[in-house]
């Protein structure tokens, strides 16, 4: 039996755990197995926290939203996931992953769900093989925004008007973080970069940024293997001439490849903007975060 097998026939014995509780609970207690959730909600799954954050922001009081992935230590990527994940996709109503090949465990384990599924990336046309990080487009935000809405709606369509002016709030907002941005490209506009990881090419490409990472080492880098002496040797000597005026570090990828690149950047006085791919705790939504990662970048302009 693969690993995969294991977890998802783990993942039924969970389920079947949860509907035996649920029957046993007696008047008054949550009737898991007959509902998928508490307080008639929607139950709502996402692979990511920055996703999860919408998904929240797009439902209020009518849904119950569970992140798989919550911390910034671990890449999703790399994520393996248990059988109480499995599980909590399975008892979904609506999934949202991200796609593009970045939570391929999350769109396995949707396979053969009753969950809506929404997948970020595809709401935007981006592909396997493309930059995965779409959460710093604002085109993918707002593509995944009015999927989720509509995922909603066909799920409870009692409540399809409380959908749709929760997605015209999330509109307003997000065109605010727009008016930003469109502000702070003054600042940045052509503005050459390097970055450590691609991570945040989406949102330098929104702030109209040229990507100066020298090409061996955004190569390797791309393709997850190590970077040559030569494509280090490289981007410090970019670094030390002046051709990069800031330096893009995405800190949950932290190495000793990243730590000789950073120290370059400071002994040239280069500026760092420091950031993670998961969203960080202290942020309530993917839009007060990406705010504050917008702020970052006019301060280092």
């Amino acid at each position: 039996m693969t690993a995969w097998k294991k977890i998802t026939a783990l993942a039924a014995t969970a389920l079947m755990m949860v509907g035996l509780a649920a029957c046993g609970s007696g008047e008054g207690g949550a009737n898991v197995a007959d509902s998928g959730n508490a307080g008639g909600k929607l139950e709502v799954v996402a692979s990511i926290n920055q996703w999860g954050s919408l998904a929240e922001d797009l439902g209020g009081e009518h849904v119950e939203v569970t992140n798989i992935m919550n911390k910034t230590n671990v890449e999703a990527h790399d994520y393996e996931p248990t059988s109480q994940d499995v599980a909590r996709f399975h008892s979904a109503e609506v999934a949202i992953v991200n796609g593009a090949d970045y939570d391929s465990w999350a769109a396995k384990a949707v396979q053969g769900t009753k969950a809506t599924l929404v997948t970020a990336a595809e709401t935007a046309g981006i592909k396997d093989g493309d930059n995965p990080h779409v959460w710093f487009s604002a085109k993918v935000r707002s593509s995944t925004a009015d999927a989720i809405t509509a995922a909603y709606q066909r799920a409870d369509p009692e409540h399809k008007g409380d959908y749709a002016k929760l997605n015209k709030d999330w509109h307003a907002k997000a065109d605010k973080l727009e008016s930003k941005i469109k502000e702070t490209v003054a600042l940045t506009k052509n503005l050459p970069y390097a970055a450590t990881e691609s991570v945040a090419a989406y949102l330098a490409e929104d702030l109209e940024m040229k990507d100066s990472t020298p090409k061996g080492y955004a190569q390797a880098s791309a393709n997850e293997s190590e970077p040559t002496p030569t494509d280090i040797k490289k981007f410090q000597d970019a670094l030390k001439s002046g051709g990069i005026k800031m330096l893009v570090l995405n800190t949950q990828e932290s190495n000793s490849t990243t730590e000789q690149i950073t120290a370059a950047a400071k002994d040239a006085d280069v500026p760092i903007v420091e950031l993670t791919e998961q969203m960080p705790a202290e942020y309530a939504d993917l839009l007060d975060w990406m705010s504050a990662l917008v702020d970052q970048f006019a301060a280092a302009a």
